[in-house]
C-alpha cells in the first residue's frame, strides 16, 4: 500500500492533489518551482520565470456554484464570476482551511522522475529536486503530477509564410498582460479560442483596430443565460444529460443552434463554423458588440505576411499591421520522466480515463488535470485526485494493463489510418466524465436511491445544475454538508446580486415561473422516463431521425 506520495506542482489540481493524499491518510510531499500557490491563476507582471500565467483583466468563465472544490463552497458574497485575484484568494482559502500549506515545498524544482530497480514489486520512483541549486533524492510510493495544460506556448510560425520578414512586434498570448502598451496600434491576433475573444476585446478599447482572424468560426456563450441566471447552473443539468443520450444529435444540435443564433446570427457576424470543421464555443460577452460597433473585424486565416501587412483567405489584405498576438494555446510536456513514458503520457489515448499511464506494471503514478471538459476543470481533477488516491492505497483496481494497452494500440493504429475519429481531441462531457470517476470511487450518486429517501434532495440533484457537491452526497468522501450546499446553491448564487433591495419587488415568484424554468424539462424527462425501456421510444427515435435529417440538411 503507498504510503509517501510526490505531488508536482500546488495549482489547482495539486491543492486537491494534497488533501486528497491526507483523507487517505497518505503523506503527500509537494513540490512547486514558484514562491507561491495557484500555479496560473497568480498573477505577475511579466513572463520572464517562463511560467503560464493569467492576464489582469482575465474572468473565469464557470461561475462559483460549478467551479468550487466539492467540500468548500465560494463564500456567499463572492460573485457567480470573478476576476483572477478573488479565484486566487479561494485556492488560499482552501490551502489554508486545510492546513495544505506545510506540505509544500516552494522554490524546488523537479529534475526526474525515474522508477526504482524493483519497481515492478514496490511502485517506487526515485524523484531528484533542486532547490536553490542544491540537489535532493527522495523515495516515493506513489506520484501524481500536477502541471496542467499551459506549460509551452504553441507559437506556429512555420505555418504562415513570410512572417519572418514581418517587422512589426510578434508575441504569444502567454506574454500578454496589460492593453495600454498597444495603445493606438494596429493589431492581428490570430486564434479565436476564449483567451483570443478576451484579448481582441480588452485590446479594441486601446488599439486603433483590431483584427481577429479564425480558421473554424465558433459559437459565442454568455456567463448569463434566461432570466440572467449563470448560463452554467442552467445547461450542466442531469434531465438534460438523460435527454441527449435518447434524442438524435442532429436534432439537439439544430435546437441549440437556433437557440444560439436567435442571440446573434452568427453568420453575418462572420463567426460561423467553417463546413466540414467541429464546432467549438467560447464564452464572451462582448465580442458581439465589439463586432457591431466596428472595433473589431473578423477575418479568415492568414495566408501569408509582408513586411507590414497579412494577406488572408479570401484575397483580402490588411495594411500597416503592428503587432500580431498568437492566441494559438500551449503544448504539455513531461520533462522529468524518461522515455517511453515520457512520450506516451502526452498522449490521451493511453491515458486510462485520461489519469493512468499504460505501459505500467504498477499504478502509483497518476497525471491529474490533463483533461478537456465541457465545465469546470478543477471539479474533474478534484475527482481524479480523490480516485487515484484510492487506487494507491489499493481500494479501487483498475483493469490490467496488458489488455488496456493493446486496446490503445489498436485504436491508434485506426486512427492513423482515418477508420476511426480521435475523440481524444474533443472536450468530454461534464457529467458522463464525472460520473465514470465516481462510479470507479463508489461517489455517483443514485438517483432513484435519493427519490425513495429524499424526494427534495433528489428534486434538485436531478433536475437543477449537477454541481460538485454531489459527488459528495455518498461513498468514500462523503461530506456531511453536502445536502445543504445543493439545497442552498441558488442562495449563494443570489445573494452577489442582492445589493438594491426594493421594498415592493419582494414578491413571491409566481407559478409561471416556476412552471418556465422547471415544466419543460420536467415533463420532457418525465416521458423519456416511462418510454426508455419500450421499443416504441426507439421507432419513435429512429423516425425522427430519418424525417429530421434532410430537413436538417437542407437547413445547413
Amino acid at each position: 500500500m503507498a504510503k509517501k506520495v510526490a505531488v508536482i506542482g500546488a495549482g489547482v489540481s495539486g491543492l486537491s492533489s494534497i488533501k486528497c493524499c491526507l483523507d487517505e491518510d497518505l503523506e503527500p510531499t509537494c513540490f512547486e518551482r514558484s514562491n507561491d500557490i495557484g500555479g496560473l491563476w497568480k498573477f505577475t507582471e511579466s513572463s520572464k520565470d517562463g511560467m503560464t500565467r493569467v492576464y489582469k483583466s482575465l474572468v473565469t468563465n464557470v461561475c462559483k456554484e460549478m467551479s468550487c472544490y466539492s467540500d468548500f463552497p465560494f463564500r456567499e458574497d463572492y460573485p457567480n464570476f470573478m476576476n483572477h485575484e478573488k479565484f486566487w484568494g479561494y485556492l488560499h482559502e482552501f490551502a489554508e482551511h486545510f492546513d495544505l500549506l506545510k506540505y509544500i515545498q516552494f522554490k524546488t524544482t523537479v529534475c526526474s522522475i525515474t522508477k526504482r530497480p524493483d519497481f515492478f514489486t514496490t511502485g517506487q520512483w526515485d524523484v531528484v529536486t533542486e532547490t536553490e541549486g542544491k540537489q535532493n533524492r527522495a523515495v516515493f510510493d506513489a506520484v501524481m503530477v500536477c502541471t496542467g495544460h499551459f506549460l509551452n506556448p504553441h507559437l506556429p510560425l512555420e505555418a504562415f509564410p513570410g512572417i519572418h520578414k514581418f517587422k512589426g512586434q510578434i508575441l504569444h498570448s502567454q506574454e500578454y498582460k496589460i492593453p495600454e502598451v498597444f495603445q493606438g496600434k494596429r493589431v492581428l491576433v490570430i486564434g479565436l479560442g476564449n483567451t483570443g475573444g478576451d484579448v481582441a476585446v480588452e485590446l479594441s478599447r486601446t488599439a486603433a483596430q483590431v483584427l481577429l482572424s479564425t480558421r473554424t468560426g465558433t459559437w459565442v456563450l454568455g456567463r448569463s443565460s434566461a432570466w440572467g441566471y449563470p448560463y452554467n447552473m442552467m445547461i450542466t443539468r442531469r434531465c438534460y444529460s438523460f435527454i441527449a443520450q435518447v434524442l438524435p444529435s442532429r436534432f439537439l444540435n439544430w435546437i441549440q443552434e437556433r437557440k444560439l443564433n436567435k442571440r446573434f446570427n452568427h453568420e453575418d457576424y462572420g463567426l460561423s463554423i467553417t463546413k466540414g470543421k467541429q464546432a467549438k464555443f467560447i464564452v464572451n460577452d462582448e465580442l458581439p458588440s465589439c463586432i457591431l460597433c466596428g472595433s473589431i473585424t473578423i477575418k479568415t486565416s492568414v495566408t501569408e505576411f509582408t513586411e507590414t501587412s497579412a494577406v488572408f483567405e479570401d484575397g483580402t489584405v490588411e495594411e500597416n499591421i503592428d503587432v500580431v498576438i498568437f492566441t494559438t494555446g500551449y503544448t504539455f510536456s513531461f520533462p522529468f520522466f524518461e522515455e517511453p513514458l515520457k512520450s506516451l503520457c502526452t498522449k490521451k489515448i493511453f491515458l486510462y480515463k485520461n489519469v493512468f499511464p499504460l505501459n505500467l506494471e504498477r499504478t502509483t503514478l497518476a497525471i491529474i488535470g490533463l483533461l478537456s471538459l465541457k465545465g469546470s476543470i478543477l471539479s474533474g481533477t478534484e475527482l481524479q485526485a480523490r480516485w487515484a488516491t484510492r487506487v494507491f492505497k489499493g481500494l479501487c483496481k483498475i483493469p490490467p494493463s496488458q489488455k488496456l494497452m493493446m486496446e490503445a494500440t489498436k485504436t491508434e493504429q485506426l486512427i492513423k489510418r482515418d477508420v476511426i475519429k480521435d475523440s481524444n481531441k474533443d472536450k468530454l462531457d461534464y457529467i458522463a466524465y464525472m460520473d465514470g470517476i465516481a462510479a470507479c470511487i463508489g461517489a455517483k450518486p443514485s438517483i432513484p436511491l435519493l427519490f425513495l429517501k429524499d424526494p427534495r434532495l433528489a428534486w434538485e440533484v436531478f433536475f437543477g445544475p449537477c454541481t460538485p457537491y454531489q459527488y459528495r452526497l455518498m461513498g468514500p468522501g462523503k461530506w456531511d454538508g453536502a445536502r445543504n450546499a445543493i439545497l442552498t446553491q441558488w442562495d449563494r448564487t443570489l445573494k452577489p446580486l442582492k445589493t438594491r433591495i426594493v421594498p415592493d419587488s419582494s414578491k413571491p415568484a409566481s407559478m409561471s415561473h416556476y412552471l418556465k424554468t422547471w415544466g419543460a424539462p420536467v415533463l420532457l424527462a418525465s416521458l423519456l422516463l416511462i418510454c426508455k425501456s419500450s421499443v416504441f421510444l426507439k421507432l419513435v427515435r429512429d423516425r425522427l431521425q430519418d424525417r429530421m435529417s434532410p430537413y436538417l440538411v437542407s437547413l445547413w
